[in-house]
């Protein structure tokens, strides 16, 4: 067990090296605080709807631990809502879980803005480690990771290209993939003083380096995290009863919400038609976009099929 945390240590400080960044989106979670500390010299970024969400303090806590010179970027809710529909052209997705990808276009944007030229994401981590809840149910859990482990691509890496940042995600090195695929479900989902965490063995790797706060935090989602989820309810009422009972009927959709509705219309008005399968894809039942055959998660509508179909 110390040899693979020494070596998973070891793997991802590689790792950091040679994805040397100036800058770091930095939501002082668990998987940003680790890059952070082992490359304290990258400026952080952190995005706050209007001083919100618990990233606030994390960051601030990590970043005075580390001496990183910290950017805390304060969004409000107009701001966020003006941006959805550059966030949607640009992914050319209607996906519920925008709010965390308004996280990430303000952050990198920020970057470009303050001369951040490559910046750092903590994607994968979660992936890869066991850090989504879900995946303390899963029985083939091992299964899981390595199917999605050949086709990660977050929405990070469109909003880089699309504002000229290079997004550089340490945690998808091929050195730390394939540690983290030679590892089974009992270091990565392990109980810790009474309670069961995901990531373990990461955590584990870097006690020491990191405040113990920040170790063993909970996990939570970028648009959580950041406040960001307060955009939905206001996004909500800006769709009637009439009109999204009509829009169900007329547009062929399943559609989550209202809240994924308002997206659908600022996707059709920006992007266009939903794209059909191509000859090599499958079709998503929600909406009817093209999908590659091992795909699960529609990156069109964001629906999500059982990984085995």
């Amino acid at each position: 067990m110390e040899g693979m945390i020494l070596e998973l240590r070891d793997k991802l400080f590689r790792s950091v090296e040679r994805n040397k960044s100036d800058g770091i989106l930095f939501s002082g979670g668990l998987d940003s605080a680790i890059l952070a500390g082992i490359d304290p010299d990258v400026r952080a970024v952190t995005i706050s709807l209007e001083g919100q969400g618990e990233d606030v303090k994390y960051a601030a806590e990590t970043a005075g631990f580390l001496g990183l010179e910290h950017h805390l970027i304060k969004v409000d809710a107009s701001e966020a809502i003006a941006a959805v529909p550059e966030v949607i052209k640009v992914l050319r997705s209607f996906d519920p879980a925008l709010p965390n990808d308004i996280v990430a276009y303000f952050g990198i944007k920020q970057a470009r803005d303050i001369g951040i030229e490559r910046m750092m994401t903590g994607d994968g981590s979660d992936e890869l480690f066991a850090g989504y809840s879900f995946m303390r149910e899963m029985d083939d859990l091992e299964e899981y990771i390595r199917r999605i482990s050949s086709s990660m691509r977050f929405s990070s890496n469109e909003l880089g290209d699309f504002l000229d940042v290079d997004i550089k995600q340490p945690y998808l090195d091929q050195d730390v993939v394939d540690i983290s695929l030679g590892m089974g479900r009992d270091i990565k989902i392990k109980m810790e003083n009474d309670k069961v965490f995901g990531k373990w063995i990461l955590r584990k790797a870097f006690e020491g380096i990191l405040p113990e706060d920040v170790i063993w935090q909970s996990k939570r989602p970028l648009e959580y995290g950041s406040g960001m989820t307060g955009i939905r309810d206001i996004i909500t009422l800006k769709v009637s009863d009439e009109e999204f009972e009509e829009a169900e009927k007329a547009e062929g959709i399943s559609f989550f919400n209202k809240e994924h509705y308002y997206y659908y219309k600022i996707y059709r008005d920006v992007v266009g038609d939903i794209p059909l399968p191509e000859r090599d894809e499958k079709a998503c039942p929600a909406c009817g976009a093209g999908m590659k055959p091992v795909a699960f998660h529609c990156k069109v509508c964001g629906h999500v099929l059982n990984w085995r179909i």
